[in-house]
């Protein structure tokens, strides 16, 4: 892995981004976005994430976060592993789900092939963080994240995807609530 792709700043602020193997479009149902919300909900409360901006697209996450406790890789680790295994059990057990037994399969078949993993594999391994330090770069990775469902014709405006952080940045937390960017200036 490349250099620049780890946690060196343990108190940083970091952009992270983070695909399902084969870039499958799990999150495509609300029962699926209810268990990433809930996860940070939770990650934000007992684990110290500090959240500044997110997007939840089919496929892949987008993040700037912070880790309150200095642990940021320990964070995403385990944010990863609970919604990997909440997610597949969600899938099985979801009777509305016409691709349950395909989404099931290439999860195994992506578990098979890796050395450490038991069963299912939902996430790819890497993260690709990269620490934020200044106003001007932050406010780019924001910007990317908000844009990213715009650029793929998901919707015209960042503000009306449902699961990105451009509606908190417009005073609206009804979906999932993020910590101050006042930071920002």
């Amino acid at each position: 892995m490349s250099r620049k792709y780890k946690f060196h700043n343990k108190a940083g602020l970091y952009f992270v981004s983070f695909a399902t193997v084969y870039w499958l479009d799990i999150f495509t149902r609300q029962v699926y976005f209810n268990v990433l919300a809930n996860s940070v909900t939770y990650c934000r409360a007992h684990k110290g994430m500090q959240l500044y901006a997110y997007c939840f697209m089919p496929s892949h996450v987008h993040m700037v976060f912070r880790s309150s406790n200095e642990r940021p890789m320990e964070l995403l680790r385990d944010f990863k592993k609970y919604t990997s295994k909440k997610l597949v059990e969600t899938i099985a057990n979801n009777s509305q789900e016409s691709r349950k037994e395909w989404l099931l399969w290439l999860l195994e078949r992506a578990g098979k092939k890796s050395s450490n993993v038991s069963q299912y594999q939902l996430w790819q391994h890497h993260n690709q963080p990269i620490e934020l330090w200044t106003d001007k770069v932050i406010k780019q990775k924001i910007n990317y994240i908000h844009n990213n469902p715009v650029v793929v014709g998901l919707v015209t405006d960042p503000v009306h995807y449902k699961y990105s952080s451009a509606r908190n940045y417009q005073d609206d937390h009804s979906v999932l609530e993020i910590d101050d960017p006042g930071f920002m200036g």
